[in-house]
């Protein structure tokens, strides 16, 4: 999944579109857009292994707008509904459906 969000565009650092091999730095900011949701990460520390999610917490800032977090708590409904019976979506579908989602205003 970071693989295609990162080739699809949606991972950026510091303004700049990335690759999913790029190697970040202390101090770079991390912007990306995941269901809708424009978050802000600042990069504090880097860590060379897996750790758990409360040490991982320490080595980043999120940065996210207030108005962008009031979003990611709103029912899953809110994102998209599919009426029962109809199917999967046609590439088309999912690509409006994406288009949607990342040009979305929800202020």
């Amino acid at each position: 999944m970071a693989t295609d969000t990162c080739t699809s565009g949606k991972v950026k650092i510091d303004g700049n579109a990335v690759k999913p091999s790029y190697i970040i730095k202390v101090g770079q900011s991390i912007q990306l857009n995941h269901q809708g949701i424009k978050k802000t990460i600042l990069v504090k520390q880097l860590i060379e292994k897996r750790v758990s999610a409360p040490l991982a917490a320490e080595c980043y800032e999120d940065n996210t707008p207030e108005e962008e977090k009031a979003i990611s708590k709103m029912p899953a409904s809110f994102y998209e509904i599919r009426e029962k019976g109809i199917g999967r979506p046609t590439k088309k579908d999912r690509r409006e459906i994406d288009k949607f989602k990342d040009d979305a205003d929800f202020s």
